[in-house]
Protein backbone atom coordinates (compact mmCIF):
# COMPACT_ATOMS: atom_id res chain seq x y z
CA UNK A 1 0.00 0.00 0.00
CA UNK A 2 1.36 3.47 -1.33
CA UNK A 3 1.87 5.90 1.83
CA UNK A 4 -0.89 7.53 0.61
CA UNK A 5 -3.34 5.20 1.14
CA UNK A 6 -1.73 4.77 4.79
CA UNK A 7 -2.46 8.40 5.42
CA UNK A 8 -5.88 8.06 4.39
CA UNK A 9 -7.04 5.29 6.60
CA UNK A 10 -5.43 7.33 9.86
CA UNK A 11 -7.86 9.04 12.07
CA UNK A 12 -8.31 12.66 11.60
CA UNK A 13 -8.95 14.92 14.77
CA UNK A 14 -10.82 17.77 14.45
CA UNK A 15 -9.72 20.15 17.15
CA UNK A 16 -12.33 22.73 17.11
CA UNK A 17 -15.36 19.77 17.98
CA UNK A 18 -12.72 18.54 20.68
CA UNK A 19 -12.78 21.79 22.35
CA UNK A 20 -15.98 22.37 22.18
CA UNK A 21 -16.86 19.04 23.70
CA UNK A 22 -14.39 19.11 26.62
CA UNK A 23 -15.59 23.13 26.59
CA UNK A 24 -19.38 22.04 27.49
CA UNK A 25 -18.23 19.13 29.83
CA UNK A 26 -15.92 21.83 31.87
CA UNK A 27 -19.31 24.33 32.01
CA UNK A 28 -21.56 21.68 32.93
CA UNK A 29 -19.00 20.53 35.80
CA UNK A 30 -18.40 24.57 37.23
CA UNK A 31 -22.89 24.80 36.60
CA UNK A 32 -22.78 22.11 39.24
CA UNK A 33 -20.39 23.15 41.24
CA UNK A 34 -21.42 26.59 41.74
CA UNK A 35 -25.13 25.51 42.39
CA UNK A 36 -23.83 23.10 45.21
CA UNK A 37 -22.18 26.50 46.55
CA UNK A 38 -25.48 28.01 46.14
CA UNK A 39 -27.18 25.62 47.89
CA UNK A 40 -25.22 24.77 50.58
CA UNK A 41 -23.42 27.86 51.22
CA UNK A 42 -26.13 30.85 49.96
CA UNK A 43 -29.38 29.53 50.15
CA UNK A 44 -29.24 26.12 52.67
CA UNK A 45 -32.59 26.44 54.34
CA UNK A 46 -34.93 26.04 51.19
CA UNK A 47 -33.58 22.85 51.29
CA UNK A 48 -33.90 22.11 54.83
CA UNK A 49 -37.47 23.06 54.49
CA UNK A 50 -38.22 20.93 51.76
CA UNK A 51 -36.98 18.52 53.35
CA UNK A 52 -38.64 19.08 57.21
CA UNK A 53 -42.25 19.09 55.14
CA UNK A 54 -41.49 15.79 54.10
CA UNK A 55 -40.27 14.33 57.41
CA UNK A 56 -40.96 16.40 60.36
CA UNK A 57 -44.25 15.57 61.83
CA UNK A 58 -46.01 16.27 65.13
CA UNK A 59 -47.04 13.15 67.08
CA UNK A 60 -49.45 13.60 70.25
CA UNK A 61 -50.55 10.69 72.73
CA UNK A 62 -53.41 9.35 73.58
CA UNK A 63 -55.52 10.41 76.91
CA UNK A 64 -58.31 8.59 77.53
CA UNK A 65 -61.45 10.66 79.52
CA UNK A 66 -61.69 10.69 82.93
CA UNK A 67 -63.74 7.27 84.32
CA UNK A 68 -67.22 8.24 86.26
CA UNK A 69 -68.22 6.51 89.01
CA UNK A 70 -70.72 6.42 92.27
CA UNK A 71 -69.39 6.91 95.80
CA UNK A 72 -68.98 3.49 96.26
CA UNK A 73 -66.75 2.61 93.07
CA UNK A 74 -68.77 1.29 90.56
CA UNK A 75 -68.18 2.64 87.02
CA UNK A 76 -70.93 4.54 85.21
CA UNK A 77 -69.16 5.84 82.59
CA UNK A 78 -65.54 4.33 81.26
CA UNK A 79 -63.58 5.32 78.04
CA UNK A 80 -62.56 1.94 75.41
CA UNK A 81 -59.90 1.97 73.13
CA UNK A 82 -61.62 1.34 69.25
CA UNK A 83 -59.97 2.10 66.02
CA UNK A 84 -60.97 4.55 63.16
CA UNK A 85 -60.61 3.45 59.91
CA UNK A 86 -59.51 6.25 57.08
CA UNK A 87 -58.16 6.08 53.60
CA UNK A 88 -55.26 8.13 51.52
CA UNK A 89 -57.19 8.39 48.38
CA UNK A 90 -53.72 9.20 46.65
CA UNK A 91 -52.56 6.01 47.92
CA UNK A 92 -54.73 4.18 47.02
CA UNK A 93 -54.62 5.39 43.56
CA UNK A 94 -50.65 4.81 42.74
CA UNK A 95 -50.69 1.56 44.21
CA UNK A 96 -53.46 0.27 42.39
CA UNK A 97 -55.40 -0.73 44.97
CA UNK A 98 -58.82 0.49 43.31
CA UNK A 99 -58.14 -3.15 41.30
CA UNK A 100 -58.68 -5.50 44.97
CA UNK A 101 -62.60 -5.30 44.19
CA UNK A 102 -62.94 -8.26 46.25
CA UNK A 103 -61.16 -7.02 49.23
CA UNK A 104 -63.01 -3.33 48.88
CA UNK A 105 -66.36 -5.36 49.42
CA UNK A 106 -65.39 -7.30 52.43
CA UNK A 107 -64.22 -4.11 53.28
CA UNK A 108 -67.91 -2.39 52.56
CA UNK A 109 -69.50 -5.44 54.70
CA UNK A 110 -66.98 -5.78 57.47
CA UNK A 111 -67.90 -1.43 57.95
CA UNK A 112 -72.04 -1.86 56.96
CA UNK A 113 -71.32 0.45 54.03
CA UNK A 114 -72.74 0.23 50.62
CA UNK A 115 -69.39 -0.40 48.68
CA UNK A 116 -70.40 2.51 46.35
CA UNK A 117 -70.17 4.48 49.22
CA UNK A 118 -66.85 3.42 50.29
CA UNK A 119 -65.13 3.53 47.17
CA UNK A 120 -66.70 6.95 46.34
CA UNK A 121 -64.79 8.34 48.83
CA UNK A 122 -62.00 7.00 47.34
CA UNK A 123 -62.70 8.27 44.12
CA UNK A 124 -63.73 11.73 44.26
CA UNK A 125 -60.74 13.74 45.32
CA UNK A 126 -57.30 11.18 43.85
CA UNK A 127 -54.96 13.63 45.61
CA UNK A 128 -56.85 14.46 48.67
CA UNK A 129 -54.42 12.53 51.59
CA UNK A 130 -56.98 12.01 54.30
CA UNK A 131 -60.85 10.87 54.69
CA UNK A 132 -62.29 8.85 57.35
CA UNK A 133 -64.43 5.83 56.13
CA UNK A 134 -65.65 5.20 59.70
CA UNK A 135 -64.85 5.80 63.54
CA UNK A 136 -65.23 4.24 66.83
CA UNK A 137 -64.66 0.55 65.07
CA UNK A 138 -64.40 -2.32 67.41
CA UNK A 139 -60.67 -4.22 68.21
CA UNK A 140 -61.85 -7.25 66.37
CA UNK A 141 -62.93 -4.92 62.91
CA UNK A 142 -59.64 -3.66 62.67
CA UNK A 143 -57.68 -6.81 63.12
CA UNK A 144 -59.81 -7.82 60.15
CA UNK A 145 -59.39 -4.65 58.13
CA UNK A 146 -55.65 -5.39 59.02
CA UNK A 147 -55.66 -8.88 57.83
CA UNK A 148 -57.62 -7.32 54.18
CA UNK A 149 -53.91 -5.48 53.65
CA UNK A 150 -55.04 -2.72 51.28
CA UNK A 151 -52.85 -0.26 50.02
CA UNK A 152 -54.26 3.49 51.35
CA UNK A 153 -56.34 2.29 54.35
CA UNK A 154 -54.91 3.17 57.78
CA UNK A 155 -56.16 2.16 61.11
CA UNK A 156 -56.17 4.96 64.10
CA UNK A 157 -56.53 4.70 67.57
CA UNK A 158 -59.03 6.59 69.72
CA UNK A 159 -61.57 5.72 72.14
CA UNK A 160 -65.35 5.05 72.68
CA UNK A 161 -67.39 5.87 75.66
CA UNK A 162 -68.94 2.82 77.27
CA UNK A 163 -71.58 3.16 79.75
CA UNK A 164 -72.21 -0.14 82.03
CA UNK A 165 -75.83 0.78 83.32
CA UNK A 166 -76.66 2.15 80.44
CA UNK A 167 -80.44 3.51 80.76
CA UNK A 168 -80.73 3.70 84.50
CA UNK A 169 -78.38 6.99 84.57
CA UNK A 170 -78.76 7.69 81.01
CA UNK A 171 -80.35 11.82 81.54
CA UNK A 172 -78.14 12.14 84.61
CA UNK A 173 -74.34 10.99 83.51
CA UNK A 174 -75.21 12.23 79.63
CA UNK A 175 -73.39 11.35 76.22
CA UNK A 176 -70.06 12.19 74.52
CA UNK A 177 -69.99 12.89 71.19
CA UNK A 178 -67.93 11.06 68.31
CA UNK A 179 -65.00 13.49 69.17
CA UNK A 180 -65.11 12.45 73.07
CA UNK A 181 -66.17 15.47 73.88
CA UNK A 182 -69.61 16.03 76.34
CA UNK A 183 -73.01 16.93 75.26
CA UNK A 184 -75.27 16.16 77.84
CA UNK A 185 -75.90 16.08 81.40
CA UNK A 186 -72.59 15.52 84.13
CA UNK A 187 -70.36 14.78 80.97
CA UNK A 188 -71.31 18.20 79.44
CA UNK A 189 -71.24 19.84 82.90
CA UNK A 190 -67.87 18.73 83.74
CA UNK A 191 -66.33 18.02 80.63
CA UNK A 192 -62.65 20.25 80.85
CA UNK A 193 -62.16 18.33 84.34
CA UNK A 194 -62.47 14.67 82.47
CA UNK A 195 -60.87 15.73 79.60
CA UNK A 196 -56.78 15.65 79.82
CA UNK A 197 -54.32 17.02 77.50
CA UNK A 198 -52.08 15.27 75.32
CA UNK A 199 -48.44 15.69 74.85
CA UNK A 200 -47.32 16.42 71.45
CA UNK A 201 -43.57 15.56 70.66
CA UNK A 202 -41.78 17.09 66.92
CA UNK A 203 -40.47 13.56 65.82
CA UNK A 204 -38.95 12.86 62.37
CA UNK A 205 -40.58 9.61 60.29
CA UNK A 206 -39.68 7.86 57.15
CA UNK A 207 -41.42 7.28 53.91
CA UNK A 208 -42.70 4.32 55.40
CA UNK A 209 -44.09 6.65 57.97
CA UNK A 210 -41.66 4.71 60.93
CA UNK A 211 -40.38 7.33 63.79
CA UNK A 212 -36.65 7.46 62.84
CA UNK A 213 -35.66 10.50 65.41
CA UNK A 214 -37.49 12.31 68.19
CA UNK A 215 -36.58 16.01 68.26
CA UNK A 216 -38.43 18.16 70.56
CA UNK A 217 -41.46 18.33 72.95
CA UNK A 218 -43.93 20.56 71.89
CA UNK A 219 -46.72 20.69 74.61
CA UNK A 220 -46.39 18.73 78.27
CA UNK A 221 -49.96 17.16 78.32
CA UNK A 222 -52.17 16.83 81.88
CA UNK A 223 -53.95 13.30 82.96
CA UNK A 224 -57.70 13.35 82.66
CA UNK A 225 -59.32 13.37 86.17
CA UNK A 226 -61.91 11.15 87.41
CA UNK A 227 -64.92 12.27 88.96
CA UNK A 228 -66.83 10.28 91.70
CA UNK A 229 -70.66 10.89 92.30
CA UNK A 230 -72.13 11.16 95.29
CA UNK A 231 -74.79 8.62 93.51
CA UNK A 232 -75.37 5.38 94.92
CA UNK A 233 -75.84 3.21 92.16
CA UNK A 234 -77.96 0.58 94.45
CA UNK A 235 -80.57 2.78 94.98
CA UNK A 236 -80.14 4.15 91.64
CA UNK A 237 -81.07 1.01 90.12
CA UNK A 238 -84.11 0.17 92.40
CA UNK A 239 -85.27 3.97 92.31
CA UNK A 240 -85.23 3.44 88.41
CA UNK A 241 -87.07 0.33 88.55
CA UNK A 242 -89.98 1.02 90.34
CA UNK A 243 -90.13 4.34 88.75
CA UNK A 244 -90.49 2.87 85.35
CA UNK A 245 -92.79 0.09 86.49
CA UNK A 246 -95.37 3.09 88.24
CA UNK A 247 -95.25 4.45 84.92
CA UNK A 248 -96.19 1.62 82.25
CA UNK A 249 -98.61 0.60 84.62
CA UNK A 250 -100.07 3.81 85.01
CA UNK A 251 -99.68 5.13 81.25
CA UNK A 252 -98.09 7.96 82.37
CA UNK A 253 -96.49 10.32 79.85
CA UNK A 254 -93.51 10.40 82.03
CA UNK A 255 -91.86 10.18 85.51
CA UNK A 256 -89.22 11.72 87.80
CA UNK A 257 -87.85 10.26 91.28
CA UNK A 258 -84.56 12.42 93.08
CA UNK A 259 -83.00 11.20 96.44
CA UNK A 260 -81.42 12.92 99.01
CA UNK A 261 -79.20 12.75 101.67
CA UNK A 262 -80.79 14.79 104.44
CA UNK A 263 -77.81 15.65 106.32
CA UNK A 264 -75.62 16.24 103.68
CA UNK A 265 -77.87 17.61 100.28
CA UNK A 266 -76.21 14.70 98.45
CA UNK A 267 -77.83 12.94 95.36
CA UNK A 268 -78.12 9.69 95.83
CA UNK A 269 -80.51 8.93 93.14
CA UNK A 270 -82.08 11.14 90.93
CA UNK A 271 -83.71 9.03 87.58
CA UNK A 272 -86.05 9.71 84.75
CA UNK A 273 -88.58 8.10 82.74
CA UNK A 274 -88.58 7.34 79.44
CA UNK A 275 -85.32 7.24 79.02
CA UNK A 276 -82.57 5.99 76.59
CA UNK A 277 -79.54 3.70 76.10
CA UNK A 278 -77.02 6.06 75.53
CA UNK A 279 -74.60 2.80 74.23
CA UNK A 280 -76.76 3.19 71.00
CA UNK A 281 -77.50 6.27 68.94
CA UNK A 282 -79.93 4.64 66.52
CA UNK A 283 -83.11 5.82 66.56
CA UNK A 284 -82.50 8.68 69.67
CA UNK A 285 -85.32 10.76 70.62
CA UNK A 286 -83.91 14.33 72.38
CA UNK A 287 -87.34 14.34 74.48
CA UNK A 288 -85.74 10.84 75.88
CA UNK A 289 -82.38 12.70 76.81
CA UNK A 290 -83.81 15.43 78.87
CA UNK A 291 -83.30 15.59 82.51
CA UNK A 292 -86.60 15.85 84.05
CA UNK A 293 -86.32 15.57 87.46
CA UNK A 294 -84.01 18.93 87.48
CA UNK A 295 -85.25 20.66 83.96
CA UNK A 296 -89.07 20.42 84.39
CA UNK A 297 -91.44 22.54 86.70
CA UNK A 298 -95.16 21.42 88.00
CA UNK A 299 -97.59 22.94 90.42
CA UNK A 300 -96.59 20.82 93.60
CA UNK A 301 -100.47 20.86 94.89
CA UNK A 302 -101.06 20.14 98.37
CA UNK A 303 -96.81 18.66 98.69
CA UNK A 304 -96.38 22.19 99.67
CA UNK A 305 -99.23 22.43 102.39
CA UNK A 306 -96.45 21.72 105.25
CA UNK A 307 -94.66 24.74 104.49
CA UNK A 308 -97.48 26.59 104.93
CA UNK A 309 -98.09 25.52 107.85
CA UNK A 310 -94.48 25.56 109.11
CA UNK A 311 -94.65 29.68 107.78
CA UNK A 312 -97.49 29.97 110.03
CA UNK A 313 -95.81 28.86 113.30
CA UNK A 314 -92.80 30.66 112.13
CA UNK A 315 -94.79 33.60 111.77
CA UNK A 316 -96.57 33.07 115.30
CA UNK A 317 -100.41 33.38 113.80
CA UNK A 318 -101.45 30.41 114.48
CA UNK A 319 -100.57 27.40 117.50
CA UNK A 320 -99.27 24.07 117.35
CA UNK A 321 -102.14 22.33 118.89
CA UNK A 322 -105.01 25.32 117.36
CA UNK A 323 -108.35 24.34 115.66
CA UNK A 324 -109.41 25.25 112.49
CA UNK A 325 -112.80 25.37 111.69
CA UNK A 326 -113.66 24.11 107.83
CA UNK A 327 -117.16 23.70 108.19
CA UNK A 328 -119.63 23.35 106.18
CA UNK A 329 -116.37 21.73 103.67
CA UNK A 330 -116.25 24.80 101.63
CA UNK A 331 -115.44 28.51 101.67
CA UNK A 332 -115.88 31.57 99.39
CA UNK A 333 -113.09 33.42 98.98
CA UNK A 334 -113.42 36.73 96.80
CA UNK A 335 -116.34 35.67 94.62
CA UNK A 336 -114.85 32.07 94.13
CA UNK A 337 -114.90 28.82 96.31
CA UNK A 338 -112.16 26.56 98.00
CA UNK A 339 -113.48 23.14 98.69
CA UNK A 340 -112.46 20.41 100.12
CA UNK A 341 -113.35 16.48 99.32
CA UNK A 342 -116.03 16.27 102.99
CA UNK A 343 -116.68 18.13 105.60
CA UNK A 344 -114.64 17.64 108.20
CA UNK A 345 -115.48 20.47 111.05
CA UNK A 346 -113.35 21.75 113.50
CA UNK A 347 -109.65 20.19 112.64
CA UNK A 348 -106.21 20.46 114.29
CA UNK A 349 -103.01 21.29 111.81
CA UNK A 350 -102.12 17.67 111.42
CA UNK A 351 -105.20 17.10 110.21
CA UNK A 352 -105.56 19.37 108.28
CA UNK A 353 -102.47 18.19 106.73
CA UNK A 354 -103.44 14.59 107.00
CA UNK A 355 -106.66 14.96 105.52
CA UNK A 356 -105.02 17.66 103.09
CA UNK A 357 -108.21 20.19 103.64
CA UNK A 358 -107.79 22.99 101.25
CA UNK A 359 -110.24 24.93 103.33
CA UNK A 360 -108.01 24.75 106.38
CA UNK A 361 -104.73 25.44 104.65
CA UNK A 362 -106.34 28.93 103.19
CA UNK A 363 -107.36 29.98 106.34
CA UNK A 364 -103.52 29.28 107.76
CA UNK A 365 -102.67 31.37 104.63
CA UNK A 366 -104.65 34.21 105.23
CA UNK A 367 -103.66 34.18 108.77
CA UNK A 368 -100.38 35.50 107.56
CA UNK A 369 -99.13 38.49 105.56
CA UNK A 370 -98.25 37.06 101.85
CA UNK A 371 -94.78 38.16 102.13
CA UNK A 372 -93.96 35.41 105.41
CA UNK A 373 -95.23 32.99 103.27
CA UNK A 374 -93.78 33.47 99.82
CA UNK A 375 -90.11 34.59 102.00
CA UNK A 376 -90.51 30.90 103.74
CA UNK A 377 -91.25 29.27 99.91
CA UNK A 378 -88.19 31.57 98.64
CA UNK A 379 -86.06 30.14 101.99
CA UNK A 380 -86.61 27.00 101.50
CA UNK A 381 -85.52 26.69 97.66
CA UNK A 382 -88.04 27.81 95.88
CA UNK A 383 -87.75 29.94 93.00
CA UNK A 384 -83.64 29.58 93.42
CA UNK A 385 -81.31 27.39 91.84
CA UNK A 386 -80.18 24.03 94.10
CA UNK A 387 -76.67 24.41 93.63
CA UNK A 388 -76.05 20.90 92.22
CA UNK A 389 -74.23 23.23 88.97
CA UNK A 390 -75.71 21.08 86.11
CA UNK A 391 -77.03 22.63 83.01
CA UNK A 392 -80.56 22.38 82.33
CA UNK A 393 -81.97 23.03 85.84
CA UNK A 394 -85.08 25.21 86.27
CA UNK A 395 -85.34 27.57 89.17
CA UNK A 396 -89.23 27.06 89.03
CA UNK A 397 -91.97 30.14 88.94
CA UNK A 398 -92.87 32.19 92.04
CA UNK A 399 -94.21 35.53 90.80
CA UNK A 400 -93.07 38.56 92.34
CA UNK A 401 -96.42 41.07 92.23
CA UNK A 402 -97.39 44.10 94.36
CA UNK A 403 -100.80 42.94 95.44
CA UNK A 404 -102.24 39.81 95.54
CA UNK A 405 -106.25 39.05 96.03
CA UNK A 406 -107.38 36.54 98.67
CA UNK A 407 -107.87 34.01 96.49
CA UNK A 408 -104.56 34.10 95.23
CA UNK A 409 -102.95 33.77 98.22
CA UNK A 410 -105.58 31.03 99.12
CA UNK A 411 -104.25 29.17 95.95
CA UNK A 412 -100.61 29.34 97.04
CA UNK A 413 -101.39 28.07 99.88
CA UNK A 414 -102.13 24.52 98.16
CA UNK A 415 -99.75 24.45 95.32
CA UNK A 416 -101.01 26.57 92.30
CA UNK A 417 -100.15 29.80 91.04
CA UNK A 418 -96.24 28.44 91.26
CA UNK A 419 -94.43 26.02 89.88
CA UNK A 420 -90.95 23.36 91.48
CA UNK A 421 -89.49 20.94 90.16
CA UNK A 422 -89.21 17.57 91.80
CA UNK A 423 -85.38 18.39 93.08
CA UNK A 424 -86.58 21.67 94.68
CA UNK A 425 -89.63 19.54 96.42
CA UNK A 426 -87.30 16.49 97.36
CA UNK A 427 -84.79 19.68 98.81
CA UNK A 428 -87.44 21.22 100.89
CA UNK A 429 -88.73 18.17 102.80
CA UNK A 430 -84.82 17.37 103.34
CA UNK A 431 -84.40 20.74 104.90
CA UNK A 432 -87.53 19.61 107.29
CA UNK A 433 -85.66 16.33 108.21
CA UNK A 434 -81.86 18.26 108.78
CA UNK A 435 -84.10 20.17 111.61
CA UNK A 436 -84.73 23.24 109.26
CA UNK A 437 -81.25 23.64 107.68
CA UNK A 438 -81.04 24.29 104.19
CA UNK A 439 -78.37 22.63 102.40
CA UNK A 440 -76.62 22.94 98.69
CA UNK A 441 -77.47 20.18 96.78
CA UNK A 442 -74.69 18.11 95.19
CA UNK A 443 -73.77 15.95 92.98
CA UNK A 444 -70.63 14.87 93.58
CA UNK A 445 -69.40 12.82 96.53
CA UNK A 446 -68.71 15.19 99.92
CA UNK A 447 -65.52 14.51 102.12
CA UNK A 448 -67.37 16.67 104.71
CA UNK A 449 -70.83 18.06 105.38
CA UNK A 450 -71.26 20.93 104.08
CA UNK A 451 -72.36 24.41 105.61
CA UNK A 452 -75.75 24.89 105.59
CA UNK A 453 -78.34 27.56 106.46
CA UNK A 454 -80.63 27.62 108.67
CA UNK A 455 -84.80 28.64 107.40
CA UNK A 456 -86.48 27.16 110.17
CA UNK A 457 -86.52 26.78 113.66
CA UNK A 458 -85.72 23.61 114.56
CA UNK A 459 -88.77 23.27 117.08
CA UNK A 460 -91.03 24.28 113.71
CA UNK A 461 -89.44 22.13 111.86
CA UNK A 462 -89.96 18.91 114.13
CA UNK A 463 -93.44 19.86 114.92
CA UNK A 464 -94.47 19.66 110.81
CA UNK A 465 -92.55 16.11 110.88
CA UNK A 466 -94.73 14.94 113.70
CA UNK A 467 -97.76 16.11 111.82
CA UNK A 468 -97.25 14.62 109.05
CA UNK A 469 -96.77 10.85 110.13
CA UNK A 470 -100.55 10.47 109.71
CA UNK A 471 -100.94 10.79 106.13
CA UNK A 472 -99.33 7.45 105.63
CA UNK A 473 -101.21 5.69 108.25
CA UNK A 474 -104.92 4.59 108.32
CA UNK A 475 -107.47 7.70 107.50
CA UNK A 476 -104.74 9.55 105.47
CA UNK A 477 -104.27 10.25 102.11
CA UNK A 478 -101.15 8.01 101.53
CA UNK A 479 -101.84 5.18 102.73
CA UNK A 480 -99.84 3.24 99.89
CA UNK A 481 -96.76 4.90 100.99
CA UNK A 482 -96.75 3.19 104.60
CA UNK A 483 -93.72 1.58 105.62
CA UNK A 484 -93.64 -0.97 108.32
CA UNK A 485 -91.12 0.19 110.82
CA UNK A 486 -90.26 3.19 109.15
CA UNK A 487 -92.29 6.61 110.17
CA UNK A 488 -92.83 8.45 106.80
CA UNK A 489 -93.24 12.23 107.19
CA UNK A 490 -94.60 12.55 103.92
CA UNK A 491 -97.20 14.54 101.55
CA UNK A 492 -99.15 13.59 98.67
CA UNK A 493 -100.07 16.25 96.07
CA UNK A 494 -102.53 16.19 92.69
CA UNK A 495 -102.34 19.13 90.69
CA UNK A 496 -104.13 19.83 87.08
CA UNK A 497 -102.39 20.47 84.69
CA UNK A 498 -102.46 24.43 83.18
CA UNK A 499 -103.62 24.77 79.93
CA UNK A 500 -104.17 27.67 77.82
CA UNK A 501 -106.41 29.43 79.22
CA UNK A 502 -107.26 27.59 82.45
CA UNK A 503 -106.68 23.96 83.19
CA UNK A 504 -107.22 20.84 81.53
CA UNK A 505 -107.94 17.32 82.49
CA UNK A 506 -104.52 15.85 82.68
CA UNK A 507 -103.06 15.52 86.11
CA UNK A 508 -99.83 15.25 87.99
CA UNK A 509 -99.42 13.03 91.06
CA UNK A 510 -96.64 13.31 93.56
CA UNK A 511 -95.35 12.26 96.68
CA UNK A 512 -92.64 13.82 98.93
CA UNK A 513 -91.44 12.86 102.30
CA UNK A 514 -88.65 11.81 104.74
CA UNK A 515 -87.62 8.69 106.66
CA UNK A 516 -87.47 7.44 109.49
CA UNK A 517 -88.74 10.85 111.32
CA UNK A 518 -87.06 9.13 114.65
CA UNK A 519 -83.50 9.52 112.91
CA UNK A 520 -84.36 11.34 109.08
CA UNK A 521 -81.54 9.89 106.74
CA UNK A 522 -83.52 10.33 103.14
CA UNK A 523 -85.80 12.64 101.61
CA UNK A 524 -87.53 11.27 98.53
CA UNK A 525 -89.81 13.07 95.60
CA UNK A 526 -91.87 11.08 93.02
CA UNK A 527 -93.19 12.99 90.34
CA UNK A 528 -95.89 10.66 88.13
CA UNK A 529 -96.72 12.66 85.09
CA UNK A 530 -100.35 12.56 83.26
CA UNK A 531 -100.96 9.30 84.47
CA UNK A 532 -103.88 7.78 82.70
CA UNK A 533 -106.96 5.93 83.99
CA UNK A 534 -109.27 6.75 87.33
CA UNK A 535 -106.36 6.35 89.51
CA UNK A 536 -104.26 9.66 89.32
CA UNK A 537 -103.94 10.78 92.96
CA UNK A 538 -100.71 11.32 94.11
CA UNK A 539 -101.32 8.78 97.05
CA UNK A 540 -102.18 6.61 94.22
CA UNK A 541 -99.44 6.71 91.89
CA UNK A 542 -96.76 8.18 93.25
CA UNK A 543 -97.28 6.74 97.04
CA UNK A 544 -96.29 3.31 96.01
CA UNK A 545 -92.72 4.30 94.28
CA UNK A 546 -92.08 6.08 97.57
CA UNK A 547 -92.62 3.09 99.76
CA UNK A 548 -90.74 0.79 97.43
CA UNK A 549 -88.08 2.89 97.13
CA UNK A 550 -87.08 4.20 100.84
CA UNK A 551 -87.95 0.73 102.04
CA UNK A 552 -85.12 -0.54 100.21
CA UNK A 553 -83.07 2.43 100.41
CA UNK A 554 -83.06 2.61 103.87
CA UNK A 555 -82.48 -0.72 104.30
CA UNK A 556 -79.09 -0.51 102.18
CA UNK A 557 -77.87 1.79 104.43
CA UNK A 558 -78.37 -0.27 107.60
CA UNK A 559 -81.32 2.41 109.13
CA UNK A 560 -82.57 0.27 112.14
CA UNK A 561 -86.18 -0.05 111.76
CA UNK A 562 -88.35 1.00 115.04
CA UNK A 563 -91.18 -1.72 116.52
CA UNK A 564 -94.95 -1.54 115.46
CA UNK A 565 -95.56 -0.13 119.10
CA UNK A 566 -93.17 2.67 118.82
CA UNK A 567 -94.69 3.49 114.81
CA UNK A 568 -98.26 3.23 116.44
CA UNK A 569 -97.60 5.63 118.95
CA UNK A 570 -96.65 8.67 116.64
CA UNK A 571 -99.38 8.06 114.34
CA UNK A 572 -101.75 8.47 116.98
CA UNK A 573 -99.71 11.66 118.24
CA UNK A 574 -100.22 12.92 114.81
CA UNK A 575 -103.73 12.62 114.87
CA UNK A 576 -103.95 13.85 118.00
CA UNK A 577 -104.64 11.11 119.99
CA UNK A 578 -102.63 11.28 123.50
Amino acid sequence: MSKQAKKKQQPQLIPVRLYVLVGFVCLMFVSLIVRAAYIQLVEPERLRKESDMRTLRTTSTEVHRGLITDRNGEMLAVSVPVRAVWVDPKVVHERGGLRERRRWQALADVLQLPVEKVLQRVTVNPKKRFTYLKRQVTPAVADYIRQLKLPGVYLKAESRRYYPTSEIDAQLIGITNIDDKGIEGIERAYDQWLTGTPSKQQVRKSRDGKVVERLDVVQQGENSNDLVLSLDQRIQALAYRELKRATEYTQATSGSIVVLDVHTGEVLAMANTPSYNPNSREGLQSYRMRNRALTDSYEPGSTIKPFVVAAGLEAGTIKEHELIPTSPGWMRIGGRRVRDSNNHGDMSLSQVLIKSSNVGISKVALSMPVEQLLGTYQSMGLGNYSGIDLIGESAGIIHDRPRWSDFERATLSFGYGLTATPLQLARMYATLGSGGILYPTSILKLTKQPEGQRVLEPHVAESVMKMLVGVTEKGGTATKAHIAGYPIAGKTGTSRKAVAGGYGDDYVGLFAGVAPINNPRLAITVVINEPKGDHYYGGDVAGPVFAKVMSGALQMLNVEPISSTEQSRMAAYSRGVK
